[in-house]
């Protein structure tokens, strides 16, 4: 690790943290700053462009793994003028090298892929300087996305969480976010009702679950809302279980689920507007309260897809021509993401499918640049989640293919 390293982290973190301050102010009625600090906002192209250069500058350096891929394919930092020309990495070779600018006794964490237990994962390593770029992007942008528009505090919020707690799982990124956003919101440890069985598997809690999900006349107000959390196949799960006790609830309004991941066999796969709908009747959630969320354990940013009417209405979404897509995802303005025809690796047109690219500069000590075996369809600023590509590994976090939110 360098000290250039670190200084780009520092102050990446702090723009990232700048950038959630200038939203929430924005989403406020406050107008957003139309000086130097918007000229230096990461969503300003020049910026974001000219940041980008730079971190792949230090990760040629840095990353022996990183720079012997970019030199197979003829590119070093002085053969690029922009970001989409810096060289993605596939995600399963986080598989077989060790892509990180971390000596091995500076490397305090991993998190590994979720696919099946028999095949190798992907390793990302971490260390205190990259958890806390990875914890200022996934709080800052889950603010925007999931908690724009609420009728309260957040510190109000009842949160259940259907994921095993971080001892369970300690090198899923997605339990890392969960614990991260538990944390801010000052929650109960309590609040993880899912387990780790003795196969690998997640499972649940339901006693746990249901408790978490009772109305309780002593603890709960009307203007207490409920934040679930939860991978889709675990939502299977428990909808599956109300609806075996013919059980369901009437959340307080404005409470809101955030689901993602698909089934990878662990439960029967539903459509997505199949699973909403459920939730909706087991739970009383509106659709419109229920965001999609997109992440890879290569990945230190997310993307997120609420309802086209929440997004308009609460002002989550950072594009002036929202897409017409109901739930097309966005990343944050520190990660642009591309969807490359695999024939080509060029950027398709609009309203095409092709293979989803994240350039995310929160990847400050890996790699900036992913390409994924995901497929999406381009939607203007953002994308629409279809599923793996064929031949792809299962992951634990892919949506089945074929089926659109």
């Amino acid at each position: 690790m360098t000290s250039e390293l670190s200084n780009f982290a520092a102050r990446l973190r702090e723009h990232i943290l700048s950038e959630g301050r200038a939203s929430r102010r924005l989403h406020s009625g406050i107008p957003y700053e139309d000086s130097d600090s918007c000229n230096s906002s990461l969503r300003n192209h020049e910026a974001f462009n000219a940041r980008a250069l730079e971190l792949f500058a230090l990760q040629f350096s840095h990353n022996a793994a990183y720079r012997k891929i970019s030199e197979v394919r003829c590119v070093t930092p002085c053969t690029v003028s922009h970001w989409s020309q810096i060289p993605a990495v596939p995600a399963a070779a986080f598989k077989e090298l060790e892509l990180t600018c971390l000596a091995p006794a500076q490397r305090m964490h991993v998190f590994h892929s979720s696919g099946t237990t028999e095949r190798r994962p992907s390793r990302h390593f971490h260390n205190a300087e990259s958890l806390a770029v990875y914890g200022a992007s996934l709080w800052s942008w889950f603010l925007q996305q999931v908690l724009t528009d609420l009728r309260f505090t957040i510190y109000d919020l009842r949160l259940a969480i259907l994921t095993p707690p971080p001892v369970q799982a300690p090198h899923s990124s997605l339990v890392h976010m969960f614990e991260v956003v538990r944390c801010q919101l000052g929650a109960p440890e309590s609040s993880f009702v899912g387990r780790v069985a003795a196969d690998g598997s997640w499972t649940l809690d339901f006693e746990a679950a249901l408790a978490q999900l009772t109305a309780d006349s002593g603890l709960r107000t009307p203007d207490k809302g409920t934040l679930l959390l939860g991978t889709a196949f675990s939502f299977v799960h428990l909808l599956d279980f109300l609806g075996e006790k013919n059980l369901r609830f009437q959340l307080p309004p404005g409470s809101t689920v955030t689901e993602t991941g698909g089934y990878k066999g662990r439960s029967r796969c539903l459509p997505k507007a199949e699973l909403h709908a459920l939730i909706t009747e087991r739970l009383g959630v509106p659709s419109s309260r229920i965001v999609c969320e997109y992440g890879m354990s290569e990945l230190s940013s997310q993307a997120y897809g609420a309802s086209d009417e929440w997004r308009v209405a609460s002002g989550a979404t950072t594009s002036r021509h929202p897409s017409r897509a109901t739930r097309h995802l966005q990343f944050p303005p520190w990660s642009r993401a591309q969807i490359v025809s695999p024939e080509t690796g060029c950027e398709v047109a609009e309203g095409e499918t092709g293979l989803i690219r994240v350039f995310d500069l929160a990847n400050v000590f890996s790699v900036m640049a992913i390409q994924t075996e995901d497929l999406g369809i381009r939607r203007g600023d953002g994308f629409e989640l279809i599923g793996r590509a064929e031949q792809a590994e299962p992951r634990g976090c892919s949506l089945m293919a074929g089926l659109k939110p």
